[in-house]
């Protein structure tokens, strides 16, 4: 293997790090580090009167910026809940004639970057910041790459590194220069731990379904395709956890649900990526109303938990989380935006339309493809506040029960929110004949050359013989909740480690 190339600076700090071996100092000890403090708590609770209490403190952190004033230095090192002042004086950290561990470990052979352990006191400076009196310093580990240079001043960040090649491939490198990353991920959190903490409120059992299936089921998607060398059969990366989640109700579960990382073979973008997490649950004896008012309650509960309120910025916009939201049948939607009553059109008339508003459409593409395509072009970037579009046509809808009143439809709702999908529900279909008749006419669309289309789940086939019971069930797209809740524009932004072509070293 190729050793990499390196720079001047990375040169230079394997230079000082081999000194520091030869001094006897471990660039890397094992040793537990006793820390008891941290940056925050102590800025937070420090007061001249409490000073007794904070008279030896041990916090550890990342050096992110020297001055150097002779005999003494002021310092800023950063742990993970922020960052604090250090002053270092040479008389308090040496002892007896030896003053090395000052001038020569901290004056010349530490580096912006390199992780230390200190022991002090805290005090308030002349210039009234709060700051840490080091009287002992441990070196924790020695940074061999220099950080990206950022400029700070008052508090405010200046030349924030801002390159998605280097924030995506670099992440690590971008939680520590970029102070606003790791608040993204910590709300990232608190979204996921509210709806947990929702669900489990009332009585949901979070559960774990296979992320390896036979048969890549539960959504119209193209699978990614891997092999099981113990079994020598294909298998797929799940697509959804639905039909799992569903058998788990025919097994008497009334309300389960799982935070699932899915994976679909399809395009990148802003809003996509190939592996993404969704939550999915499914309730017993309820149905698509009822699930539009628990989704409501949720996503309002999930906007207070992370921001505060219901009120969300999103980029230029002001986005109202309140309950109740806004429901429109898709069909009326349709009309609303495109001029075209597309409610009783035949496959070859849809087309016409298509081919009218200039969506380009393929010969493969059923009638439920076309209705989609002709949603997602010409009505889904109108729903901007959060909007409810109901009552789908049976053809886009092959898991869905049919509506109890209208015929040709199902009893299914999408949540749009600024432009975009956030969630898919349904009163699911408990009806095996009918399930096997609509699974048959997704194989019609796979041989047409759908590779979007489902395949034939015959074990789910059979758990719905044993009988379900009349359930509801929703998928909540988490990445792109994350995205309204973190008001970032691009799904890379909320995700650690987006997906990214391998990189040349």
């Amino acid at each position: 293997m190729s050793t990499p190339h390196l720079s001047e600076q990375e040169l230079l700090r394997r230079e000082k790090l081999n000194e520091l071996v030869i001094m006897g100092i471990e660039p890397y000890p094992a040793a537990l580090y006793p820390v008891n403090s941290n940056s925050a708590y102590i800025k937070e609770h420090f007061t001249p009167e409490k000073k007794e209490e904070f008279a030896d403190i041990c916090i550890a952190g990342r050096i992110m910026s020297v001055r150097d004033m002779g005999k003494a230095n002021f310092a800023v090192i950063q742990d993970a809940n922020g960052k604090i002042q250090l002053y270092l004086r040479r008389d308090d950290i040496c002892t007896g004639e030896d003053k090395s561990l000052y001038d020569i470990v901290w004056k010349k052979l530490l580096d912006i970057g390199d992780i230390i352990g200190i022991r002090g006191f805290v005090f308030i400076t002349k210039t009234g910041e709060t700051s840490v009196h080091v009287k002992e310093l441990t070196l924790l580990s020695k940074s061999l790459r220099p950080l990206p240079i950022v400029k700070e001043a008052e508090g405010q960040t200046f030349d924030a590194v801002t390159d998605p090649e280097f924030k995506y491939r670099q992440r690590y490198a971008d939680l520590i220069i970029n102070p606003t990353v790791k608040e993204t991920f910590v709300k990232r959190t608190k979204l996921i731990n509210s709806i947990r903490e929702f669900l489990n409120g009332h009585n949901a059992l979070e559960v774990d379904t296979p992320v390896l299936q036979s048969i890549p089921g539960g959504a119209t998607a193209r699978p990614f395709i891997t092999h099981h060398n113990a079994l020598d059969v294909p298998f797929y990366l799940r697509i959804a956890n639905e039909l799992y989640l569903k058998r788990l109700v025919v097994g008497g579960f009334d309300w389960v649900y799982e935070f699932s990382r899915n994976f679909r073979n399809e395009g990148m973008d802003r809003t996509h990526n190939p592996e993404f997490t969704i939550l999915e649950f499914y309730v017993a004896y309820k149905d698509y109303l009822w699930m539009m008012e628990t989704t409501e309650q949720l996503l309002e509960k999930a906007a207070i938990d992370v921001t505060g309120d219901t009120n969300i910025a999103v980029g230029d916009k002001k986005i109202s989380f309140k309950a109740p939201f806004k429901r429109i049948a898709i069909y009326d939607a349709i009309k609303e935006h495109t001029g075209f009553d597309v409610s009783r059109m035949n496959e070859g008339q849809l087309r016409s339309v298509c081919k009218q508003l200039h969506i380009p459409v393929d010969e493969k593409m059923g009638k439920g493809k076309l209705i989609d395509e002709m949603f997602g072009a010409k009505c889904e970037h109108h729903y901007i506040q959060p909007t409810f579009i109901i009552d789908y046509p049976v053809e886009m809808s092959p898991l869905t029960k049919k509506h109890r009143d209208k015929q040709g439809l199902v009893e299914r709702f999408e949540l749009l929110i600024n432009g975009k999908e956030i969630a898919n529900a349904y009163s699911e279909l408990n009806d095996p004949v009918d399930q096997r008749e609509r699974f048959e006419e997704q194989v019609k669309l796979m041989e047409r050359g759908d590779d979007e289309a489902m395949f034939i789940d015959h074990d789910f086939l059979r758990a719905l013989e044993y009988g379900m019971p009349p359930c509801s069930g929703i998928g909540i797209g988490i990445d792109r909740l994350s995205m309204l809740l973190t008001n970032q524009p691009s799904i890379q932004d909320v995700l650690l480690f987006p997906q990214m072509r391998p990189e040349s070293l």
